[in-house]
Parts: structure tokens; C-alpha cells; sequence
């Protein structure tokens, strides 16, 4: 999120306000980790919520009328829709003190927050999946095979329920939960949104261990928990890369002990290449956390577009940048023809798009494909 329009509301001397200021910067920050953003009618209701003048199920019904409303040749993007009523729902969660500490409880915030949006809300997948990670250079974490995803949370969750923190110091904690988190997300037992179904989960399971967490972290830096998450689940002794929980204990570190550790989403990277301050990107140095571009006449690197920060790209091109990172990632080769199936877009729009990425140094043509063949550019 680029600016965080409820961070005044963290700082309020009136404990309701601030509360509501943080489940709402929460639930917006989180919608970044799909490449979502929400919209100002969304932001603007959130506001309303906050200073007392409409309840949680007022935003709700507003946010529902607006889309019910709205023509749709006027919607910005398909998936705006998805991120403001979401984002309301994740709010609503944040702002009650129920839970209980289950699968079912698990499943029953995916099935909340995605009904009415995804067919399979609240229900574990039957397939196999695999995605494309920038920050594995495109390689996939073994997700938790179809057969054997509702015994293996149940495991995890027993596990958990028979662990003791007493006598631990706080860097064991730290670390345990790193792991209990980490290995929670890793089953991804929901086709879509396990990353936002797992923070908000966790976020209410760190209550019930006494954790308060209502600071501005989750909602700044969602992008780097779900690489965090990543890392902590991948291995190739080839390259010499090794499962690790340190990027998620920093996380956590700043989360819960209110620390201000950096988090960079370079410095996750598997390559080590993008650790440098600057990067080399075509004849021009670019700052790939902070620097600002327009497509037209400058470059701008792919973690800028996938994190959402550091790119003037519009909500839609950028959600057309993550499907087709996603399907394609670093090394397969595409066409118009499949940016066209996968975008549901006509072919000028499609060449428009694949224009406007290569001017961005985003994707490049590549020889001995036949013509029009692009990739993602390293």
C-alpha cells in the first residue's frame, strides 16, 4: 500500500478508533499479497466506520449496493471488487474477540472472507497446485498434496495445542511461532487466498497468546510476509538454498516486540543479486524499493510491480503483471495469443500490454520462438 490512509487512526488516544484504524489498515494492506488494491469508495467507507458515524455492517451493505449498482463497464478492474468486500470482511473479523483455535475455525475465516467470490470459499482443494515465485526466481514451494491436506492441518493444529511456551525466552517463541505459521500457510489448503486466510488467522491466535499486534506491520509490509513464507518453505541443495525461518522471525520481531528491523523483499531473493542497494537496468540505476517511474520513458524492475511499491503502473495492468508472472514466470516463453486467454483481453488490448511491458523492461522479445515471443526479464 502505497500510503496508508488509517495510520493517524493508530495513534488515537480514543482506544475504539484506533482499533478500527488498525483492523481496516490491516485488511487493505493485506489485499496486496494478490496484487489488489481497493477502491476510494472503499477507503472513504472504511473512514466513516472508523469515526463512529456507520457500523461494520453498514460498510458492508454500502460496499455490496455499490457493486450491485455499479455498471460494469465503469468497474476499474474485476478483481476491485474482490479487495473492498474482503477487505470490509477481514476488518469485521479483526474487530471481534471470538475465536476459537481449530481447522474448522481456519476454514471457517476462508469461507467469510471469500463467499460469494470464490465458488470454493471455505472449501479444501481436491487438486494439486503449484505457483511461480519472483522471489525463487520463478521455481514453486511443494505445496501439501490434495489427498492428504485435511490430516496434515489436523496434525499441525494438534501439535500445536499440545505445545508448551512456559520457561521459553522470546526469541524461542519467536521462532516457534515462525515456524507453527510457516508451516500452516505451506499446506495451502484453499485453491485461492491461503495468505490472506493464514494472517488473519494468526493474527487472532496471537491474541489469544497475550500479543496485542495492532501496529501498522502487516499492513506495510504484507508483500514481505508471503515472501517470508515462501522462504521458509523452500529448499534446492543444489543451489544451496535451505528452508529458513529467519526472514519470518524478523517479521515477527517487528510485529510483536514493536522492533524496527528493515524489511527489504530483496533481500529475500534467492539469487543474493538483488541485495545490492542498486540495481543495473538498462542504462539507468534504479532504486528498487523507493524509485518511482513512468512506463513510457523509464524502467522498472519486477519486484517493484509484484510488491506494489515503486511503479505508476495502473491496478489492472498490475494484476495482468501478477497472472502472467504467475503462469509463466522467468523462464517460459509467451505470446499474444496467451496473454489473450489468460487476460480475457482482445488482441489490441493484449499488444498494448506487451508493448507497454517491453518499454518497461518488464518482459523482453526473445529469438528462436517464432515472432512476437516474449519473457520476463531477470
Amino acid at each position: 500500500m502505497e500510503k496508508d490512509p488509517f495510520k493517524e487512526y493508530l495513534r488515537e488516544s480514543e482506544p475504539d478508533k484506533a482499533h478500527k484504524g488498525y483492523a481496516w489498515s490491516t485488511a487493505i494492506g493485506l489485499q496486496a499479497v494478490d496484487g489488489l488494491k481497493p477502491s476510494k469508495y472503499l477507503i472513504d467507507t472504511a473512514i466513516q466506520n472508523i469515526e463512529g458515524k456507520i457500523t461494520m455492517k453498514e460498510v458492508q451493505s454500502l460496499i455490496d449496493s455499490y457493486y450491485e449498482e455499479r455498471p460494469v463497464h465503469l468497474s476499474d478492474d474485476e478483481r476491485t471488487e474482490e479487495a473492498d468486500k474482503v477487505s470490509s470482511r477481514i476488518a469485521e473479523i479483526l474487530s471481534e474477540t471470538a475465536f476459537s483455535f481449530s481447522p474448522n475455525e481456519y476454514i471457517s475465516i476462508h469461507r467469510k472472507l471469500f463467499r460469494g467470490i470464490y465458488k470454493h470459499a471455505g472449501k479444501i482443494r481436491d487438486y494439486n497446485i503449484t505457483k511461480k515465485e519472483w522471489v525463487l526466481d520463478g521455481a514453486t514451494v511443494m505445496y501439501g498434496s490434495a489427498s492428504e491436506l485435511r490430516a496434515t492441518l489436523e496434525y499441525d493444529f494438534s501439535q500445536e495445542k499440545d505445545f508448551s511456551y512456559k520457561g521459553l525466552s522470546m526469541d524461542e517463541i519467536i521462532h516457534h511461532l515462525a515456524v507453527f505459521v510457516s508451516r500452516l500457510w505451506q499446506i495451502h489448503i484453499f485453491g485461492e487466498g491461503n495468505t490472506r486466510t493464514t494472517a488473519v488467522f494468526f493474527i487472532k491466535y496471537l491474541r489469544t497468546l497475550g500479543f496485542s499486534a495492532t501496529n501498522d506491520i502487516f499492513a506495510e509490509n504484507a508483500w514481505y510476509f508471503r515472501n517470508a513464507l515462501v522462504r521458509a518453505n523452500y529448499t534446492n541443495l543444489q543451489k544451496g538454498i535451505h528452508e529458513t525461518t529467519e526472514y519470518l522471525e524478523v517479521f515477527l520481531r517487528n510485529l510483536l516486540l514493536n522492533e524496527k528491523n528493515e524489511l527489504h523483499n530483496r533481500n529475500l531473493h534467492i539469487s543474493g543479486l538483488l541485495n545490492e542497494e542498486k540495481v543495473d537496468i538498462g542504462d539507468s540505476k534504479v532504486d528498487i524499493e523507493n524509485e518511482k517511474v513512468d512506463i513510457q520513458d523509464k524502467k522498472v524492475d519486477i519486484e517493484s510491480v509484484l510488491s506494489g511499491k515503486g511503479s505508476d503502473f495502473s491496478v489492472k495492468t498490475t494484476i495482468h503483471i501478477h497472472r502472467l508472472f504467475e503462469r509463466f514466470g522467468f523462464d517460459e516463453v509467451f505470446g499474444r495469443s496467451a496473454v489473450m486467454e489468460l487476460l480475457e483481453l482482445k488482441g489490441s488490448g493484449a499488444s498494448k500490454l506487451l508493448s507497454n511491458l517491453v518499454k518497461a523492461d518488464i518482459i523482453e522479445p526473445v529469438s528462436g520462438h517464432g515472432k512476437g515471443r516474449y519473457k520476463f526479464k531477470k
